[in-house]
């Protein structure tokens, strides 16, 4: 009967593996679809910042202040979801490049290159 407790051993060892691997596959999408969000709230700011800009006035505190409130809600979220998604990755002990790759794909909002084209119309903002 070792045989068999050695298999049932090995089973549950794959079974655990691949619950991790699950699990740490789900958090780094919600981790990502998280920064999207930071992303959009972080683009809807800036949008309204220049279009007040260009009417030539500023932008108005209220409108300001709830950009600001949504923005850093959405960043406080990535963020969390990041530091539990690289904690994941520590435990499982997770190195390999897809794993790199996706914390460089989830970089702050401030990282990320100015585009130096024109902004696009009301019509292509969504």
């Amino acid at each position: 009967m070792a045989i068999w407790d050695k298999v049932k051993q090995g089973i549950d060892k794959a079974g655990k593996a691949a619950q991790d691997v699950f699990d740490e596959g789900k958090l780094r999408l919600d981790a990502y679809r998280a920064r999207e969000q930071a992303d959009k709230a972080a683009q809807a700011l800036g949008y309204a910042v220049f279009r007040a800009a260009d009417a030539g006035g500023d932008l108005a505190a209220d409108a300001r202040d709830r950009l600001m409130v949504a923005l850093r809600a959405q960043d406080a979220e990535a963020r969390r979801l990041e530091t539990e998604l690289a904690a994941a990755r520590a435990a499982n002990g997770t190195t390999d490049q897809n794993a790199a790759s996706g914390a460089a794909a989830s970089a702050p909002v401030s990282a990320a290159p100015v585009p130096q084209s024109a902004p696009p119309s009301d019509s292509q903002v969504g």
